[in-house]
């Protein structure tokens, strides 16, 4: 899943249909098709997201890494705890969350 998702987030941020940070993760997440999270996001922040996002009926997906992690991938110095993903093709939306299930069972 790992390689599938780091293509997924970076065509994100080239076409610039991304939103960085758990604030705008939530205030985006209606507009969303998926929201991903890393490792390091507070416990608290990551219930309110989750809650919102089952609400609006957007999956959100675990970045097996940390918000540093995270951070380099989206090509920033900065860390990041969760990015909106805006534009998300149906097909690779399926494909990360099969491969998700897969790993959980």
């Amino acid at each position: 899943m790992a390689k599938l998702l780091e293509k997924i987030i970076k065509d994100a941020i080239d076409d610039g249909k991304y939103a960085f940070g758990t604030k705008e993760a939530i205030s985006t997440i209606k507009s969303s098709k998926a929201i991903v999270l890393s490792t390091s996001i507070k416990q608290q922040t990551l219930e309110k997201i989750q809650e919102a996002a089952k609400s609006s009926k957007v999956p959100t997906i675990n970045y097996n890494g940390s918000s540093v992690e995270l951070g380099r991938l989206c090509g920033t110095q900065f860390r990041i705890s969760a990015i909106s993903l805006k534009a998300l093709s149906d097909t690779n939306l399926k494909a990360i969350t099969k491969e998700l299930e897969t790993e959980t069972n």
